[in-house]
């Protein structure tokens, strides 16, 4: 019974159209039962004047035999196995097996040649990570191995080299010119171009943070800013913030810079009734371009300021107020 039961959990390899790797499987699994004997050479036939004891034998091999077969109908697909006439036996199924898909030159020539094209336009996908395509790849090479054309390293190493997806082109010059690729192993590569993805995936992170980041600064500052009543019409006048909405906790009365449920690990620019703060960009006086110096432009801004009076084509010489930069 016990036995029995182990023979039940037995996982049988199914046949996928290539002999070469099926019958590998197969033979290393009827061999570890002990029943290869049952393929090579086979069963005997009894003779005729066979004694009790050689009957008896040959209805052992026969017990044998039938599980040997069963091993092959899980196997193989139904509309294969109705095309062997002769499956007496587990042998006559093997033969059978062999005799069809091994025997004919014609056929592994034309598997080999399949495969040959399907190796040669390999290509990585925009979404495919660096371990999915090198299995993807090691797939078709040992295909080929089964089939009789044997691949050297370095001729899949050269392969996945040129057909990395285009955000790694840098990462394979790099790898070309600090390595000898013709003797690199295809274990060596794999790592390298799995560390060179994990990093490329920490700085999108990271990229993706900081945008996130001054996204929220961008809708917190203009949340709520808007023009006081009877103020100027070019200007920020002071205002109550009675009906002023935080963006960060939606709750009246203040500004999302003063919103108490702040970590502190962000610098806004102040605001208050006592003297109005706004938000500029901060150059070193001594920075010049080309004896030029620059102007750091906010498309969403009332006012803008610069050292030059003459640079102004619009200039209300009236308008008076405090202004405070980000660094204090």
């Amino acid at each position: 019974m016990a036995e029995e039961t182990k023979y039940n959990h037995t996982k049988v390899p199914k046949f996928d159209g290539y002999y070469e790797h099926w019958a590998m499987l197969m033979e290393n699994l009827i061999r570890s039962k002990e029943l290869w004997s049952l393929i090579e050479p086979g069963i005997t036939v009894a003779p005729p004047d066979a004694t009790a004891a050689q009957l008896q034998a040959i209805e052992a091999l026969k017990l044998k035999d039938l599980k040997v077969k069963n091993y092959l109908f899980q196997s193989i697909e139904r509309s294969i196995m109705e095309i062997i006439l002769v499956r007496t036996t587990s042998k006559d199924i093997w033969d059978a097996m062999k005799h069809k898909y091994q025997g004919s030159t014609k056929v592994k020539r034309a598997h080999l040649q399949a495969l040959k094209r399907e190796f040669e336009v390999l290509e990585m996908k925009d979404n495919e990570s660096v371990e999915q395509y090198f299995a993807r790849t090691l797939a078709i090479a040992n295909r080929m191995s089964a089939q009789g054309q044997t691949l050297q390293e370095v001729k899949v190493v050269e392969k996945i080299l040129r057909s990395m997806s285009p955000k790694f082109n840098y990462v394979v010059c790099s790898i070309e010119e600090s390595n000898d690729v013709t003797t690199m192993s295809i274990d060596s590569l794999q790592s390298s171009l799995i560390v060179q993805e994990q990093r490329m995936k920490r700085q999108v992170e990271v990229t993706n943070e900081q945008a996130l980041k001054i996204s929220n600064l961008k809708r917190g500052f203009g949340r709520g800013r808007g023009r006081s009543n009877g103020g100027r019409g070019r200007g920020r006048g002071r205002q109550s913030k009675e009906f002023v909405e935080c963006f960060k906790c939606h709750k009246l009365g203040h500004y999302q810079s003063e919103c108490p449920e702040n970590e502190g690990n962000v610098h806004y620019a102040e605001y208050n009734d006592e003297e109005e703060m706004l938000l500029m960009a901060k150059t070193n006086q001594e920075l010049k371009v080309n004896a030029i110096e620059p102007w750091f432009l906010d498309s969403g801004c009332s006012n803008h300021m610069i050292c030059h009076h003459d640079w102004f084509i619009d200039f209300d010489n009236s308008h008076r107020d405090s202004v405070k930069l980000g660094d204090d």
